[in-house]
């Protein structure tokens, strides 16, 4: 029997609710069946911890007296965007320091104003007549601040492609540090317990869905960019490789650094891993059947890196089972993998949301408008003019 949303918030307020997570719920359907288990159980919670470069915060900082159109920003020493408004400002996660490189960027500046630290605003203008000063230097907190909101446009990719490299030189990439002549496997993704492989159609996921955003109650903005779902799927409708992603909005000062922290790759540069959890309502045994997918029926693409020149570099596919096993088969040799996703972290994010939803304190929203299902993705044709007429 279908559920609504409404069914399920309400014994969601009552303290009625079943709630299992993404792992749990595997079991649970081998044991008892789909039909059983979907008039049980109502939510499942999903969620994943990893990088996600594209990442950032919106801040207004209040105006000074005299007041100052800011078109040059710096947060200690990491330069923001400008030419948004007066004080408006986007500090971009992956966006280095000016003395300190990749070693404090973007990412680093955000964590320090969720933790409430004071931060070096230094901000430049050429001066008009509505806004006299031409130069800012004081320090400022989160609490000081008008408004602080993560809002970042691609983060929870449905699935990733696996990096190798089979180049005789070491790589240093987003995908960490890929050793010569195939000697190792990264990988992205927290599989059957991912968001996004969870309802691989967007049934229940979509603008305004609410999430766990580093441990706030945040948003789905909008669908992500580089969001692809005319794809390659299997038969249980889970992509191969790269697909959909979600823009996600949250308030930064609701945030805990347990869930948002900065990081340095060797020889790349500063990105930022972000918790988020999404919980998905059983609303029937096709949701559910989706909601139970395992490791071993996820597949994707292992691509190698040391040739960027097309996208046909694939090596092998491969399962997340066998990923996450440590050791994969490639060509009849066996090559370690690692993950660049904290499954525990994962886990414990999953877990968190599940204990908010039975104490009432997470209601589910259901989403204000679905998300293309047949989109497709653009990439830069080098050419000298534009053909349009």
């Amino acid at each position: 029997m279908a559920k609504t949303y409404k069914e399920i918030n309400e014994k969601i307020a009552a303290g009625k609710a079943v709630v299992v997570d993404a792992e749990e719920i595997i079991d649970i359907v081998k044991k008892d069946g789909l039909k059983k288990t979907a008039e049980k159980v109502d939510v499942v919670t999903t969620a994943t911890f990893g990088p996600m470069c594209s990442s950032g915060a919106f801040v207004n900082f209040g105006h000074s007296t005299p007041p100052i159109r800011m078109s040059k920003i710096y947060l200690n020493d990491v330069e923001c965007c400008g030419g948004l408004a007066a004080v408006d400002t986007y500090i971009g996660a992956t966006q280095p320091g000016e003395k300190t490189g990749i070693e404090y960027g973007g990412a680093h500046v955000i964590c320090d104003l969720i933790d409430g630290k004071d931060v070096l605003l230094k901000a430049y203008s050429p001066g008009t007549d509505c806004y006299p000063r031409k130069e800012l230097r004081t320090y400022i907190n989160i609490n000081e601040m008008n408004e602080a909101y993560l809002y970042n446009p691609r983060n929870c990719y449905q699935n990733y492609g696996a990096a190798i490299n089979t180049s005789s030189k070491r790589l240093y990439t987003y995908m960490g540090i890929l050793q010569p002549n195939g000697q190792n496997i990264t990988y992205s993704t927290a599989g059957q317990l991912s968001p996004l492989l969870n309802d691989p159609y967007f049934r229940t996921i979509g603008m305004g869905t609410k999430i766990f955003l580093a441990g706030a109650q945040g948003y789905v903005a909008w669908y992500g960019t580089q969001f692809k779902t005319s794809v390659e799927r299997e038969p249980n409708g889970v992509p191969v490789g790269g697909a959909a992603t979600i823009a996600v909005v949250g308030n930064m000062r609701d945030m805990s650094t347990e869930y948002i922290k900065p990081a340095v790759y060797e020889g790349y540069g500063t990105s930022m891993f972000v918790g988020i959890g999404i919980p998905i309502p059983v609303l029937d045994e096709e949701m559910l059947k989706y909601l139970s997918v395992e490791d071993k029926d996820i597949y994707t693409y292992v691509y190698d890196y040391s040739d960027r020149s097309s996208e046909d570099n694939i090596i092998a596919r491969v399962n997340y089972a066998d990923l996450k096993s440590g050791c994969v088969e490639i060509n009849g040799r066996k090559v370690r993998t690692s993950p660049m996703t904290s499954m525990a972290k994962s886990r414990q994010i999953a877990a968190v949301l599940k204990e908010l939803i039975q104490k009432g304190e997470f209601i589910l929203n259901e989403p204000v408008m679905k998300f293309p299902q047949d989109n497709k993705l653009n990439s830069i044709t080098i050419r000298e003019k534009s053909k349009r007429k």
